[in-house]
């Protein structure tokens, strides 16, 4: 297999390009239980989680791997949000760390 492109993508994009495979064929071992462990896990509805990743879009610092994570975490205070950055080089303020945890609050209630 050759790989043509690559790309962060979340737990839940991960979960669709799967059950998208099994139903083309047949998956193999890991695959089945990556499959399996996201059926378990993975709670937010599929569409909390694009209107989760495009409100975080908005904000110019942070990258594809901050949203990614933040979408994996979900960060409840700042100290969760302070963890997801402590090996980065990205400062955020006050409202942009406010506006990261009212976007994940609104997408864990919807």
């Amino acid at each position: 297999m050759d790989i043509i492109n690559e790309r962060l993508i979340t737990s839940y994009e991960a979960k669709k390009v799967l059950r998208k495979r099994e139903k083309d064929a047949e998956l193999n071992y890991e695959q089945k239980n990556a499959l399996d462990y996201l059926n378990k896990f993975k709670k937010l509805p599929e569409k909390n989680v694009q209107a989760l990743v495009e409100e975080l879009r908005k904000n110019e610092k942070l990258q594809d791997k901050h949203i990614v994570a933040i979408v994996e975490m979900l960060p409840q205070d700042e100290d969760d949000l302070r963890l997801l950055f402590a090996n980065d080089r990205i400062v955020l303020e006050d409202n942009e760390k406010q506006a990261i945890l009212s976007a994940v609050k609104n997408a864990s209630k919807k």
